[in-house]
């Protein structure tokens, strides 16, 4: 049976793996975490803690559910020690695409990332529809990427992945240069950015004297029939009136060149600021 290392088993989202992994009977599972804290959190979760030197000595998969900005260094803390044919897998493609995992041809690098459960979706369960991160009981997608290892190593890879944040719909296959287009290039750079931007245009609206339950029930409205349309969900168009706003809009909101975030060079700048801690210069 496959002995799977969860480290930084007690944190956001360790926390959450170690709930699916422990459903499960298709892996051995050992949790591992360091600093009184995180292992008092661990225990309280009813988890049994496992030294990390015993843990990377019997693991066939590491899971490294560790903040990116110290994923390397414990990356370069665990990885000598794994047995030959090892499969790492990493959660974020900032600390891979960005340079930070050791160097040992005789193990697999995979990295996963959930994509969360969709907008649309056909979910009935109330406590699905409050799952809004996925990996308790909403259905959602994740994307996946075999940095290197054979290729057998790959569904090696997807099958944990499946478990770690299940119930999964589908495992898009990417590279990982690919993912860290989709974050942070598009996820973060862009659709959070203007998510935000849009949460300020309601909070000014309220400023302005609107009631905030009127404003915010608007924008959630609003939002639901332009995902309809834009994504072709509803057979419909904009009115003529709202695509001569967006038009008009667009020239003040955003500059020209935008789309300049999606270079690779951008991208690569962005992934070694999040590894760092810090915001990326502007290029």
């Amino acid at each position: 049976m496959t002995t799977v290392a969860l480290f930084g088993a007690a944190g956001k989202i360790g926390t959450r793996i170690a709930n699916r992994l422990r459903e499960t009977t298709e892996f051995t599972t050992l949790y591992v975490e360091a600093g009184d804290a995180s292992l008092a959190r661990l225990r309280a979760n009813g988890l049994m803690p496992t030294p990390a030197e015993t843990a990377i000595a019997l693991a066939d998969a590491v899971i490294l559910a560790v903040p990116d900005t110290v994923l390397g260094k414990v990356a370069h803390d665990i990885v000598p020690g794994l047995k030959p044919g090892a499969l790492v897998i990493c959660l974020d493609p900032a600390a891979p695409y960005g340079g930070e995992l050791p160097a040992r041809a005789d193990i697999s690098y995979f990295v996963v990332h959930p994509c969360h459960p969709p907008i649309v979706n056909d979910e009935t369960d109330p406590v699905a529809r409050q799952d809004f991160y996925g990996g308790v009981a909403a259905k959602q997608h994740i994307v996946c990427a075999l940095m290197q290892g054979p290729e057998s190593d790959y569904e090696r890879g997807v099958a944990i992945a499946r478990r770690m944040f299940a119930p999964v719909m589908n495992a898009y296959r990417v590279t990982v240069e690919q993912m860290a287009l989709l974050e942070p290039a598009m996820a973060e750079t862009v659709i959070l950015t203007c998510m935000v931007v849009m949460k300020e245009a309601i909070d000014e609206a309220v400023r302005r004297g609107v009631p905030a339950e009127a404003a915010r029930e608007f924008a959630l409205g609003h939002m639901n029939i332009n995902v309809g349309i834009l994504f072709g969900y509803l057979d419909a168009q904009f009115s003529d009136g709202a695509k001569l706003a967006v038009e008009r809009a667009k020239s003040v909101l955003f500059q020209p060149d935008w789309k300049r975030v999606f270079d690779i060079e951008n991208v690569k700048a962005e992934v070694k600021a999040i590894t760092a801690g810090r915001a990326a210069l502007p290029r």
